[in-house]
Order: structure tokens, then sequence, then C-alpha cells
């Protein structure tokens, strides 16, 4: 695994950094309240808490602009599989493997933007059509139910991906296709495909070079497009693809070296193509174990990480800053008191409904219980009384067609 980390201010951008808010920007006195739900407004909202912050004991208004200058409102993922045809399978896989990670983690559908090359879903080849397997005990379908491909087959382009990234679109674009940060929000940016020594390729017709890449991250922080950005790369030599960055609060991860591959893993005998690449499935597993309050942070998934570029310390940068949603906070100069009952509590969450266990995100097992399974594929075994009956029936071919008269012939 190739990381790369990042710190210090911009030598272009003087200010005091992407999580800043401008002048007219900043919240007010104490009692004023800030919604943090993101540019798309909300979609659905399932309360299961209220979170509230007292400010009765500060002094100065500048201890809650503090307050909001420690942290971030909102979370994006954009999630981009680079790959077609059949035998590329496994790319498909590893970024719907992602999705369903960041979703499950509680980053709605809204805030993603799924970019993927090819349909292995309703390929031909497919053998369980609809599906897509991250294992071959094909237990966790990473398709699910309710995928939405904001992306698909020939719109996932070099110049599609830099437009989303930097919000260059035309405003007939819907929003479903756009990235609405703003310098608030953490960005989660996933690729997985082909390349080489500062290329990826796009469906083999063409490819975004490191230098475009980098130009486009500098451009979404002079724009103000997002606060912290993690980059995972899961492709061959795809260290190269980070050299270039000079931008910001950017922290890169990459599944190989300058001059190593990227290799494949879990071979699957009846789809005939591997399922997932070994980087990606093993950053699946550790996602399995984390929670919407985990406190896992990314020193975990990697121990070593230079931070010329990012700012924070890897082992104070938690995995739900980027993989999980952001919960909303409000500002109130009221004190709330713990033990007592808050009115229409009660009639917005009957006590049936709080009974009930939440939904999980998908009814199947997680990748840590099966992954040590054996795979369900038997090899095929005739039925009992098979063999009797078809040497019956040979037999009974050859009277009808020789009769007994050629038996001698025979034997």
């Amino acid at each position: 695994m190739a990381l790369a980390g990042a710190g210090g201010p911009s030598p272009v951008c003087p200010g005091p950094g992407a999580g800043a808010p401008r002048a007219e920007e900043r919240p007010g006195l104490p009692g004023a309240r800030l919604h943090t739900a993101g540019a798309r407004g909300f979609v659905r909202w399932e309360y299961f808490h209220v979170s509230a912050i007292s400010l009765m004991h500060c002094a100065h208004a500048d201890q809650a602009e503090q307050f909001f200058r420690s942290g971030h409102t909102n979370n994006w993922a954009v999630l981009v599989c680079t790959s077609r045809f059949w035998f590329n399978y496994r790319h498909v896989a590893n970024t719907l493997s992602v999705y369903r990670s960041v979703k499950r983690l509680g980053i709605p559908d809204s805030h993603i933007v799924l970019m993927l090359a090819d349909d292995m879903a309703c390929n031909p080849r497919n053998p369980k059509p609809a599906t897509v397997f991250s294992h071959k005990n094909m237990e966790l379908n990473v398709y699910g139910d309710d995928v939405e491909v904001d992306y698909r087959s020939y719109e996932v382009t070099v110049e599609n991906f830099l437009r989303v990234l930097t919000g260059r679109i035309p405003p007939s674009t819907p929003r479903s296709k756009r990235l609405l940060s703003d310098d608030r929000s953490n960005i989660l940016i996933y690729m997985t495909g082909h390349g080489g020594n500062g290329f990826l390729k796009f469906q083999d017709s063409e490819e975004i070079t490191n230098v475009e890449l980098a130009d486009a991250f500098e451009q979404m922080w002079q724009k103000r497009r997002y606060n912290e950005l993690l980059f995972i790369i899961d492709t061959c030599q795809g260290a190269s693809m980070y050299e270039r960055f000079y931008s910001p609060n950017i922290m890169a991860l990459a599944s190989s070296q300058v001059g190593e591959d990227s290799l494949s893993h879990q071979p699957d005998l009846g789809i005939g193509v591997h399922l997932m690449d070994r980087y990606t499935f093993y950053v699946l597993e550790f996602l399995e174990e984390i929670h919407p309050a985990s406190q896992t942070n990314m020193n975990d998934l990697f121990q070593v990480c230079p931070k010329n570029l990012f700012q924070r310390d890897p082992q104070n940068v938690l995995i739900t800053d980027f993989f999980g949603s952001v919960r909303k906070v409000e500002i109130t100069a009221e004190t709330l008191s713990l033990d007592r009952d808050v009115p229409g509590l009660e009639s917005k969450f009957p006590e049936e409904e709080l009974a009930t266990e939440p939904l999980k995100y998908a009814e199947q097992l997680p990748v840590a219980q099966i992954i040590h399974q054996k795979p369900k594929q038997k090899d095929w075994h005739p039925p009992g009384g098979f063999i009797l009956g078809l040497w019956a029936l040979i037999i009974m071919v050859f009277f009808k067609t020789y009769g007994i008269k050629h038996m001698k012939h025979v034997f």
C-alpha cells in the first residue's frame, strides 16, 4: 500500500485554511441555529436522538466561531470505475463495495456521485443477472436493490469527471450528477481501473494524467469546494497519480508504488473472472468493522503517512470523517435538562417504533463473517439410479434399431 498526506497552507492561498468560513458566512451570536445538511438540502431524515450544545457560558461570539472552524459539516463521495468489458468485473465490484460501505455509514445518495463505465449486473455473461458479488461465497451482493448510478457507460469520460470535480457543468445537468460541495465539505474520491506511471485509463480510449488531476484539485481548493479531501486509487502504479499534488488538506492512498502492479483477488470459477482487487478487498473488510459512531482513525488504516500536504495528524482523523455522515448540530442559548421529558417527543416516536431494531442497509452477512467460509459451489453428482436408467435406455434403443439377430456381431 502506498500513501501520501499533506500539511501546511498553500503558497497561493494565504488564507487560514479551507475550513475557515468567509466573513459573510460566519455564524452570528449564540442562539442562532445552523442547519448542516449540505448543499442539496434534506432528502430524508431519521431522528434517533437530538444533539444540542449550550453556549450559555461563552463570553464572546469568537468562541462559537472557533467551534465552527474546528470541523466540517457535510461529507461527499465521488466513486469512479473507469474500466469496461467483462474481464474487468472486479473494478465494478471494487466501486460498488465502497459505495455500499459509505451508504451503510450514513452518506445518502444525494451526496454520492457514482460513475460506472460498464454494467456488469446486466452483462449477458453474468450467470446471476442483476447482481454483482465481491466474494466467491456469493453472499454479498454489492449491487443491492437501491443502487443509484449517476454516470454510466460512455458518460464516464475524463471531461465529465473533471467537470464534476470543478463544478464546470451545464446548467441543465440534474442535481444528482453534481458535486454540490462547499468549503466545509469532506470529500472521498475513489478511483479504480487500469493505469500506469502518471496516468489512469478511461475505457481504453483516453487517459487522465496526474498533472490534470492535481490541477483539478487546485481548482477545487481555489473555489472553496472542499475542506479536506481523501483520495484513494486502486490501480497499477497508483502512487504516481498523487506525485504532482500541491493543494493543501489532501490525503492520498494507493494500492501500489511506482513500478508495482495492483493485484486481483477472489477468483471465481463459475463467473470466470476475479471478483475484486486485493487492496479494495481488505479496505472493505476493515470498513465492515466501522459503525457511524466509531472512533477508529486513519492511523488504524495505515501506519505511515507523510504529512507534507495534510495538516492534521492521521491519528486524529476519524474514518467516519470521510466514509460516514455528519450529524446535524444546533446551537441554542437554551439550557436543556436531560432528566425532564421533551414535549412532543412521544408523539414523534411511538414506543413501538422505538422498541424495534433499526433496519440494516442490506440483509446479508458482513464480510468478516463469510470470508473464511467455504464456497457454496459443489461438484454435481447424478441422482441415485440415473446410471442404471441410462443403460436401460441405451439397450432399448439398440434392440429397437437392430433387433436380436445383430446381437452376435456385438458379442
